[in-house]
């Protein structure tokens, strides 16, 4: 696999090949809790390894939250690190949720951090924010380009507070959201099987009600602890379907500490995933 074909090619490639499904590592308290851990390095450690051990070799994406790293300092990050990379070497697609989001020569260090190759935390894609202005992207969105790597913009997201701003009306009457979303169209215009720069639009929304023709991925965190289900992507997301790249968490990661138990609740969300898409893509 090439390090500079783009991110889209090889993400529509590892759902084809392993399944819709991007498996969310996230390592918050109470899940290190049920598994039986401590909130401390260590649990942070045994819990980010049983998951790449059991998930990094079967599913097409993971997508670990720094934040829940982050929190212990540099010895979380570099557990974060080894995380990256050893999913990276097992065959998964690593998207991670750092959700940057700055202007010029800061967001040109935050697209280093993540999508220069041969940094500590290079990443396949990671998720940003527009909300500076979707300009304000450029130094990851070109630094992508180059090395062949994704990124996730903020679209619509679950949260009820993201409304205030992502449906907001522009001067043009456009709601802030579908000005992203057009500007990511715009960015993966002429790109096949599938362009590299995605939105994310949260599967527990009732309905978009923008244009999600972006030819880009459509990331949809929210299937199964947030409420929302496979059968609810076609609804959501219509004729967009074969572009969606469903996410879920607590719904696989609550099936450890065991490696068995993980694997299969990947299997079973990719089993349902697929039959409810299987007709739409």
């Amino acid at each position: 696999m090439s390090a500079t074909e783009p991110f889209g090619a090889r993400l529509h490639r590892a759902m084809a090949e392993r399944g819709p499904l991007c498996v969310g590592i996230d390592p918050h308290a109470a899940l290190l809790a049920d598994w039986g851990l401590g909130d401390d390095v260590a649990g942070l450690e045994r819990f980010t390894r049983t998951v790449v051990e059991a998930l990094a070799d079967r599913v097409a994406v993971l997508k670990p939250q720094s934040a829940f790293f982050e929190r212990f300092g540099s010895r979380g990050v570099a557990v974060l690190e080894r995380a990256v990379a050893d999913s990276r070497a097992a065959g998964a697609l690593v998207v991670t949720d750092v959700k940057r989001g700055d202007i010029g020569s800061t967001m040109a260090a935050y697209a280093a951090a993540y999508l220069e190759p041969g940094a500590p935390l290079f990443s396949d894609a990671i998720t940003v924010s527009p909300y500076l202005g979707f300009e304000s992207l450029r130094p990851a969105l070109d630094l992508a380009r180059t090395h062949g790597g994704g990124i996730f913009v903020l679209g619509l997201t679950s949260n009820p507070e993201g409304a205030q701003v992502q449906r907001a009306t522009a001067a043009d009457g456009r709601p802030l959201a579908q000005l992203m979303l057009d500007a990511i169209a715009r960015e993966n215009a002429g790109a096949a099987p599938l362009g590299s720069v995605g939105a994310v639009i949260g599967a527990t929304l009732s309905t978009a009600g923008v244009d999600l023709a972006v030819n880009g991925p459509l990331l949809a965190p929210g299937i199964g602890a947030q409420g929302a289900t496979a059968a609810d992507l076609p609804r959501l997301f219509g004729d967009r379907i074969g572009q969606v790249v469903p996410s879920v968490s607590r719904s696989v990661l609550r099936a450890g500490p065991s490696v068995a138990g993980l694997r299969a609740a990947a299997e079973a969300e990719v089993a349902a995933l697929s039959a409810a898409l299987r007709d739409r893509r």
